[in-house]
């Protein structure tokens, strides 16, 4: 395998799988070190490395330095450390690296449930948005790639057991827009108790009205309720699908500004 294609080849599944890591690139060196610039490492959040930056002491500082960094989530940025190996780490080498460490936070995933003309028109502005857009949609007519080209993955099915590797945590933003009000319902029952980003469904202030109503009955705490985005998006008087997923998509970006300010 070429030198250091590991790293590069691990930064792509990483992507993949929505996984948040850090590389970390030896930028300069002085007198003797176990490597040179441009050895290159990947570390995940469990510590678990791809590649080495020399091993020892120098290695295990840069790892738990990563993971602290992983610990801030989205708000943290490159930082550059430099250790001298003997005085500072008593390694027998004797000499200085210093160490570029770049945070790699996914774009978060935007689950858009139902295929019909709110999410033709939603789906193609996500990617620009840096969003990571996923369709669910079980009728092939209205989930093919042909008609949403910009879907990262498409699924068929809604129910939320067979997402098979999408993380339904606080990376993931889920609009509920299909063609059905119960399956609107089982769907939210399925997703309320979990920490997600957002969720929000469609449709007028009766039915979010009514569809709130049903769930607290069914036992869901006003806590969870609270959570739900009904009805979607800001409020700029959209009428037309276009105009639902233009607010659809300011929606999503304010709820994601305020979150990573730390304002909710």
């Amino acid at each position: 395998m070429s030198r250091g294609i590991e790293v590069f080849e691990a930064l792509v599944e990483a992507s993949a799988a929505v996984e948040a890591v850090v590389l970390c690139t030896v930028i300069r060196t002085a007198g003797s070190t176990p490597r040179k610039h441009t050895a290159r490492m990947m570390v995940r959040g469990s510590g678990v490395i791809v590649g080495t930056i020399g091993g020892g002491r120098v290695e295990r500082q840069i790892v738990e330095h990563a993971q602290r960094l992983l610990a801030q989530g989205p708000t943290a940025t490159s930082e550059r450390v430099r250790y001298h190996l003997t005085h500072e780490l008593a390694m027998c080498c004797g000499g200085e690296m210093e160490i570029l460490m770049e945070p790699i936070f996914p774009d978060p995933l935007a689950i858009v449930c139902g295929g019909g003309h709110v999410a033709k028109a939603l789906l193609p502005l996500l990617p620009a948005l840096d969003f990571a857009p996923i369709l669910v949609e079980d009728l092939p007519e209205l989930g093919s790639p042909e008609r949403f080209p910009n879907a990262q993955r498409i699924l068929d099915s809604f129910d939320v057991r067979d997402w098979t590797g999408i993380p339904l945590d606080e990376r993931c933003y889920v609009v509920v827009v299909t063609r059905e009000h119960s399956t609107d319902q089982a769907i939210l029952e399925q997703l309320l108790d979990k920490p997600l980003a957002y969720l929000g469904m469609i449709g007028s202030q009766r039915k979010a009205g009514t569809f709130r109503q049903r769930l607290h009955n069914k036992g869901f705490t006003e806590a969870q309720l609270a959570k739900l985005h009904a009805p979607i998006g800001l409020s700029i008087g959209a009428e037309t699908p276009a105009e639902i997923a233009l607010a659809i998509a300011a929606e999503l970006t304010a709820v994601r500004s305020a979150r990573r300010s730390g304002t909710r």
